[in-house]
């Protein structure tokens, strides 16, 4: 409360917005400070309705009435672990919206119809939680799946959840390419950045160190894909950082898209760079690296999916591939924090 109270002070102030990047990030972080407080509020209000509902009922006897509240409480527990998770999200770029990119590992069509399975998986879990996705590059494999895809997730903590997946992905299974039905192994990678509407302030970018290059489109998309050389790739050289786009009308505003993600890519880097040089200074071991392998899906001889970073795992594959990872999610969250805690 003490923040989000500085943070309307400081709204009120008629100079704000002499500085507008300054002034986006305080608007984001109050909005995020009072949504919180604002669930954690409605919470304490159904709890103490609940008890009270409960106790008129204990006293009357009404056994109906008292396993709704028995219900009712049961919900409100899972809704305050959850709210308990979602204040773990409290990093500088949590509440944004992300971008989520997937690359094909070595293997050929089975490793592109792994990263098909991960798309579909992680836009089956943004829709399950009321998040929008929106295409934004996608470039077909030969025969099945994707050698690469990214797309914009756009929801509450988009990026703060999200990034939790970040790391490569392995799945075992009998191969369904392979007339011989031998078991395969696949990888996948998952990158995650976070999204931001001007990084003008924070990112600068010199066109001379740029590569631009633009081709046909080949892979989902709208009316012009496959017609006009639209697509357009660009790679920062200084840092090999690679950004496609294709989805939009227009050569120029693939550009611009493909310019916004490049700088909020290189933010990013920024950011890793900054948190790995506190934590040198400060003497603490880094996180396990994104570009890691961080959880295994099983599909023969036996189904399971685990973690290997925090060993949860489930039997339910299915459910998994589509989209049901909360638990992964916050078993994550829970890791980091007894981990940030022990350091």
């Amino acid at each position: 409360m003490r923040r989000l109270d500085e943070l309307n002070a400081r709204v009120e102030d008629p100079t704000l917005w002499d500085d507008a990047d300054a002034a986006q990030g305080l608007m984001r972080e109050r909005t995020r400070l009072a949504d919180q407080i604002g669930r954690v509020r409605t919470l304490e209000r159904e709890l103490s309705d609940a008890v009270e509902f409960a106790e008129l009922a204990d006293a009357e006897g009404d056994e109906a009435s008292l396993d709704d509240a028995s219900e009712q409480l049961r919900l409100l527990k899972e809704l305050s672990a959850r709210a308990e998770l979602e204040a773990l999200l409290s990093g500088e770029a949590d509440g944004n919206d992300c971008f989520i990119e997937i690359n094909s590992g070595a293997g050929g069509t089975e490793s592109n119809d792994w990263a098909l399975m991960l798309l579909r998986m992680y836009t089956r879990w943004a829709q399950a939680h009321g998040m929008t996705v929106e295409a934004i590059e996608e470039t077909d494999g030969e025969q099945a799946g994707i050698k690469s895809a990214t797309v914009k997730v756009s929801g509450t903590n988009a990026y703060g959840w999200l990034k939790t997946e970040a790391g490569i992905h392995r799945l075992v299974r009998i191969s369904p390419f392979d007339s011989q039905a031998r078991r395969q192994t696949s990888f996948a990678l998952m990158s995650v950045v976070p999204f931001f509407e001007d990084l003008s302030g924070e990112v600068q970018i010199d066109e001379k160190e740029l590569r631009i290059d633009t081709y046909r489109s080949s892979g989902a998309g709208g009316q012009h894909v496959n017609v006009t050389d639209s697509a357009v790739r660009i790679t920062h050289l200084p840092t090999g950082t690679v950004v496609a786009v294709q989805n939009e009308r227009s050569q120029h505003q693939n550009k611009a898209k493909a310019m916004q993600i490049l700088a909020s890519k290189l933010a990013e880097l920024q950011r890793e760079e900054r948190e790995a040089e506190l934590a040198a200074l400060a003497g603490r071991k880094p996180m396990v690296g994104w570009g890691s392998q961080i959880r295994s899906y099983v599909l023969a001889p036996y189904q399971q999916v685990k973690d290997l970073r925090t060993e949860y795992e489930t039997g339910n594959v299915s459910a998994v591939l589509e989209g049901d990872l909360d638990q992964f999610m916050e078993a994550f969250l829970r890791w980091r924090r007894a981990a940030a805690t022990a350091g």
